[in-house]
């Protein structure tokens, strides 16, 4: 009886959306529109975006290298734990600082 219910509905809801023009030829009255940007709005949008992620992962290393350095209590292990993180921390703020650099040399190669 549930088989039954569920196919008469999905044969009524398929009936339903070809019958009714208007759902099955859903065009837009003005005309079609694309959604796309140009290139370099592309490209500008990239590079905001890669600089935030960046920004964001490298706040992060260098919280938690002051979380471990903090918490060494003098242990070699833990401050080496810290380096580490800062390190990292500086090469994330350094990439998103030469992110602009990198996506320009991508828009020569790509020509715009």
């Amino acid at each position: 009886m549930r088989r039954t219910v569920h196919a008469v509905l999905a044969v009524a809801t398929a009936a339903l959306i070809l019958v009714v023009p208007a759902a099955a030829h859903a065009a837009p009255e003005g005309g079609i529109h694309l959604a796309a940007n140009s290139l370099p709005t592309v490209i500008s949008n990239l590079q905001r975006q890669i600089m935030l992620l960046l920004g964001g992962i490298a706040t992060l290393f260098l919280v938690l290298a002051g979380v471990y350095w903090t918490t060494a209590g003098g242990d070699p292990g833990q401050v080496d734990k810290a380096k580490g993180a800062l390190r990292n921390a500086m090469i994330g703020y350094g990439l998103a600082v030469l992110a602009p650099v990198l996506l320009d040399i991508a828009r020569v190669i790509v020509g715009q």
